[in-house]
């Protein structure tokens, strides 16, 4: 017992301890530090309301689902205005909330169109300490500083995300990669993040089930992880029909698995020797798949396990340790063992949910789309801690920064922190 709650301590310690040695940001991406919801933060506040443990609210124009990322002061997030005609990148203080910069980075004559559900702001930057990458689908693709002056544009990647563009671009080295899994084009892409020019593309392969059901059978929506396996880095990005693994200097694949289906929103995890990714098995019904990595064509003995039963389509999975944790759309939160895929505990805590959830410190935390968060226990029994309640529409991923919860809504950004009472 003593030796499972010290894994899910350290664990994600180490993982945010790792990454952050190549990425000096607090939450520089989404799913933060090591792309997986982990933080090692201490004090992070339990409960809250409008009314208790707020350090600030501030009001956020326009429109956008992309979550908060923090480096230093600045809280970096994307808004569209002028019903996407205008994309800006915003900036925030982070002691005070304070609006620092609202710059636009793209006019688009034609916004394009989009999902009922999405907006034209819902890739969540990346930052590096220093620049800003932010990214809107087809449309574009800009780097600023933290002045808030764009130092370049890239606008060459043509593909249709007639849904609207979701997946967030990520940092290797001195790379920026680019999901872009259209109708028409699926391919990755990777940036020189100092200049904006393209340093590789690498077309989907493995599409010929999907040529067969029509164009929208080719469309995904899924941010990639890049994890070192044994010591060779590996980008692992799902896509309709398959998941695969790249080598993210040159795009090169390296191992693929198929499966059967497209739109797939979740972002991939890794533990315990092994990647654990949503992929589909039909429209509309979604399966998270733990496989162990290989050469070429996985076979039937690296697909670990499986499990279709109660996977959600846009909230990605939580791994802690030996446990990995689910939530579907209509709030059944689900704890399944991450080496067998067996069934610990399958509750419903209500809600419906987008944002993919958070662990700090053995707690996860699960934020509803109508602004209620439940913070369970990471273990393998059901234990509910808090349930919290705020105002808004929340699709937005949470982050983590010096003690405090950043919540962003369809209206405001929040930051929560443990607030002294007064007597």
């Amino acid at each position: 017992m003593v030796l499972t709650l010290l894994k899910r301590i350290l664990l994600p310690s180490l993982l945010v301890a790792l990454f952050a040695g190549r990425v000096p940001a607090d939450w520089p991406q989404f799913r933060g530090p090591d792309g997986q919801g982990h933080s090692d933060q201490q004090s992070v506040p339990v409960r809250w309301s409008e009314e208790k443990n707020v350090a600030w609210k501030s009001a956020v124009s326009g429109q956008g689902w992309s979550s908060p990322v923090i480096a230093g002061n600045q809280v970096w997030m994307t808004i569209a205005e002028g019903e996407g005609k205008s994309l800006r990148a915003v900036c925030c203080d982070k002691t005070t909330g304070r609006l620092v910069h609202n710059v636009e980075v793209l006019q688009a004559a034609d916004p394009g169109p989009r999902h009922k559900t999405n907006g034209y702001a819902s890739p969540t930057p990346v930052l590096d300490g220093k620049h800003v990458y932010v990214h809107f689908g087809p449309r574009g693709t800009v780097c600023l500083d933290n002045d808030g002056d764009v130092k370049w544009k890239n606008t060459d990647f043509k593909y249709n995300a007639f849904q609207g563009a979701a997946s967030s671009p990520i940092l290797y080295g001195d790379l920026l990669i680019l999901t872009c899994d259209g109708t028409d084009n699926q391919f990755l892409a990777a940036l020189d993040k100092r200049t904006g020019k393209t340093q590789w593309q690498q077309p989907r392969a493995h599409l010929e089930a999907a040529a067969t059901k029509g164009p929208i059978a080719k469309m995904a929506y899924s941010t990639p992880l890049v994890q070192s396996i044994n010591g060779v880095a590996q980008l692992v990005s799902t896509g309709a029909d398959h998941v695969a693994a790249y080598d993210p200097a040159t795009g090169k694949e390296i191992w693929w698995m198929p499966y059967n289906g497209f739109s797939v929103v979740c972002r991939p995890s890794y533990g315990n020797g092994l990647f654990y990714v949503v992929g589909s098995v039909s429209q509309d019904h979604f399966c998270v798949y733990a496989v162990r990595p290989g050469k070429g064509k996985l076979r039937p003995d690296q697909v670990v396990w499986q499990r279709s039963k109660g996977i959600a389509h846009v909230p990605s999975p939580l791994l802690v340790g030996r446990e990995l944790f689910v939530i579907d759309r209509a709030g059944v939160a689900t704890c399944i063992d991450a080496l067998t895929g067996e069934e610990h505990w399958r509750e419903r805590i209500g809600g419906n949910h987008d944002a993919s959830p958070i662990e700090v410190r053995g707690r996860i935390y699960f934020c509803s789309r109508d602004g209620e968060t439940t913070v369970l226990s990471a273990s393998n029994e059901f234990e509910k801690l808090a349930t919290n309640q705020l105002n808004g529409t929340f699709k937005a991923s949470p982050a983590i920064a010096d003690g405090s919860l950043f919540l962003r809504s369809d209206t405001h950004l929040y930051r929560i922190d443990e607030r002294t009472p007064t007597e």
